[in-house]
């Protein structure tokens, strides 16, 4: 159902999208007729709400019982689909969705969207990378930089939307028809706000719902996650690009072959470049790579721009990040890794290295058996730090048999470096890839990740100033 002319609006929630969506309209009054926001059971005024009443929208704290009649409910991601919250929001108006459905009914033309539980910011950065390094008037939008209902108005002609998006706004969309739309990885995560592991990933899933022959899925086949749902994604008419190391069959295909990445569109392999010319590390990092190359591809983009981009293109800050070298010790910040899928792929980036790796934080309650094996297959000493260390420390030394790995325990993130630091040698690679989220310590990865690197600097410099 396409947006009326003229319509009321409420935005249930007062994150930083909601609110967004509800300044956009009010710079809008030709499209929006009024503007109400409920900001949630635990809501007050803020100084960000407090301008949006002064210019027009009207705010209810506190509550999340919904009164009234509305054309259309836009709702922030934090917002379950299964709450009260939502079903009042939905109660109450003609229509409900989240703020990259709303943006895309405002904005439907050329759209790529990429999800996945792991890897999805490397590859929307990527993507928006190589089509920007081939001439193509590109923007990374969702969970990476702005949220789209802010690029709307100033959108260039033909201007690609790269959309980073999570299960939670896929969840809420109808009508949302990317181009291309990119499949990573499906593993447990989100179950309180999904409420099983099969609602999330048809949640992700959902996105490849309106596309048409002439689109293009791009699906991970290595990923066992995504395997289990193949009767959900390979569905008649559509058009999938299998995505692996290995060359898969099909007419559409990416894969490496004799060291090189290959693009297969329609049966016309695309030479690209060496997996050696990559400056973003580990196996996982070419699936990312690849899946990137594909969709600048399919949607145009000049090959010798995609080259050049992918050879250029510079890891992310806290994805597998290089930070630093003391002693001969290089030093690694992986602190966007907050699950153990992530610690895994990121493993792969060193498999000639000897690794002390930094586990802990916030405990998110995952299991560990199978993780703590592969840790243990995979590096020679571990640190287990912050509220998770003892849950940790007790997985790692079950898993280790043999007991050929240094495993010992931190208090926090500094005292963790410090650990490591003592039980490293020159070759060494001390990785800060945790497993777990950072509330324990800091306010999300980014800080936890900025201070791991502030502090390496620290000690770089201080032994510097002991070797003058």
């Amino acid at each position: 159902m396409p947006l009326a002319d003229v319509f009321s609006l409420l935005v249930l929630g007062q994150g930083k999208s909601g609110l967004d969506v509800a300044r956009w309209a009010l710079a809008h009054p030709e499209r929006v007729s009024a503007v109400t926001v409920y900001g949630g059971g635990t809501s007050e005024p803020n100084d960000a709400t407090r301008a949006l009443e002064a210019a027009g929208a009207s705010f209810v704290y506190g509550t999340e019982q919904v009164e009234g009649a509305y054309d259309v409910c836009v709702t922030c991601p934090g917002i379950s689909e299964f709450s009260g919250f939502f079903k009042a929001g939905r109660e109450h108006a003609a229509q409900i969705m989240g703020e990259p459905e709303f943006a895309y009914r405002l904005s439907p033309d050329n759209w790529i969207a990429i999800t996945g539980t792991n890897g999805k910011t490397t590859t929307t950065s990527l993507t928006d990378f190589l089509l920007k390094a081939a001439g193509e008037a590109s923007v990374a939008v969702g969970n990476i930089g702005e949220p789209p209902v802010n690029e709307i108005d100033g959108r260039a002609h033909n201007e690609w939307f790269v959309a980073e998006l999570s299960s939670y706004q896929i969840a809420t969309t109808t009508e949302l028809h990317p181009r291309v739309a990119v499949l990573l990885n499906i593993t447990p995560d989100h179950l309180g706000w999904h409420k099983s592991h099969k609602n999330y990933a048809l949640a992700k899933i959902k996105l490849f719902d309106n596309m048409v022959d002439d689109d293009l899925v791009v699906v991970d086949v290595e990923d066992a996650g995504i395997h289990e749902f193949d009767e959900y994604i390979y569905t008649p008419g559509r058009r999938i690009c299998k995505v692996a190391f290995d060359e898969p069959e099909g007419e559409d295909a990416a894969f490496v072959r004799d060291g090189k990445m290959i693009v297969r569109l329609k049966g016309v392999e695309t030479p690209l470049i060496a997996t050696s010319e990559l400056k973003i590390s580990g196996h996982h990092n070419v699936i990312n790579a690849l899946c990137a190359a594909t969709a600048a591809l399919a949607v145009g983009a000049d090959v010798d721009g995609v080259c050049r981009g992918l050879a250029s293109f510079q890891p992310l800050e806290h994805r597998v990040e290089p930070c630093g070298e003391i002693d001969g010790v290089r030093y690694v910040n992986d602190s966007k890794a907050t699950n153990t899928d992530a610690v895994e792929k990121a493993l792969t980036a060193f498999p000639d290295d000897d690794v002390i790796l930094l586990l802990g934080g916030h405990d998110k309650g995952t299991p560990l058996t199978d993780f703590a094996r592969v840790v243990m297959d995979n590096v020679r000493s571990v640190v287990c730090f912050g509220d998770a260390r003892e849950r940790f420390t007790a997985a790692m030394d079950e898993a280790d048999v043999d007991g050929d790995v240094d495993i010992a325990q931190a208090d926090d993130l500094r005292d963790a470096v410090d650990v490591a630091r003592s039980l490293s040698s020159r070759g060494d690679v001390i990785l800060l890839s945790p497993a777990c989220s950072s509330f324990d310590e800091f306010s999300g990865y980014e800080e936890r990740g900025r201070v791991f690197k502030d502090y390496v600097a620290q000690l770089a410099a201080t032994a510097k100033s002991q070797m003058e």
